[in-house]
């Protein structure tokens, strides 16, 4: 008996150190290595000051910004993007005929109708509708065209320039077959601001 027990408390322990220490310090350091933007969260710097992160949807609010997907989680403060304090992420778990999921489809479309006073099309569905998250990072062409005159008109630019932007930050399907084409919000925000610097 005490035999098998030794062997037990051996191999419990051998097993501890390969999965619980060598395994993520070899990952670790492979991911640091290998693709080091990626495995310390895909941070967006400017000015050497971290601004966001890829893979985070963030609010944007002015007419003269692309507008991402609304989140579930952000009249709570402290659940937007921060970088001292970390990101909080929920969805509301509402069903599609809860009132409450309702009614804040119907806020967000008369917001976006406010906005876009030149659109009569209808309004792409996630501009209205949250993530499960509640932060995903992008949008599609689609929506990012929905938004086109606004912002062109905020920024005192032509249309076609600000389409031009759009084309140049949509991502094509992950390995061509994954998913939809897309639009970084961030990105293109990004690329908006520079671009009227310059």
């Amino acid at each position: 008996m005490w035999k098998e027990l030794r062997a037990s408390i051996l191999m419990l322990l051998v097993l501890t150190l390969i999965t619980g220490a060598v395994y993520p310090l070899v990952v670790t350091v492979v991911a640091q290595v290998a693709f080091p933007g990626k495995a310390n969260g895909s941070l967006v710097m400017r000015d050497k000051e971290v601004i966001g992160s890829e893979l985070i949807g963030q609010p944007f609010d002015e007419p003269k910004y692309f507008w991402g997907r609304p989140s579930a989680t952000s009249p709570i403060p402290g659940t937007a993007f921060n970088a001292e304090a970390g990101s909080g992420s929920t969805g509301s778990n509402y069903g599609p005929t809860n009132p409450a999921q309702l009614q804040a489809v119907e806020d967000r479309l008369k917001a976006i109708r406010e906005a876009q006073v030149d659109q009569t099309g209808p309004v792409p569905v996630e501009l209205v509708t949250a993530s499960a998250s509640g932060l995903d990072p992008h949008i599609s062409p689609a929506a990012a065209e929905y938004q086109v005159s606004r912002v062109a008109k905020a920024r005192g630019i032509s249309d076609e320039s600000i389409r031009n932007l759009v084309s140049v930050n949509t991502e094509d399907r992950t390995l061509s077959v994954l998913g939809e084409p897309r639009v970084n919000v961030l990105k293109l925000n990004l690329a908006l601001d520079a671009q009227q610097q310059n």
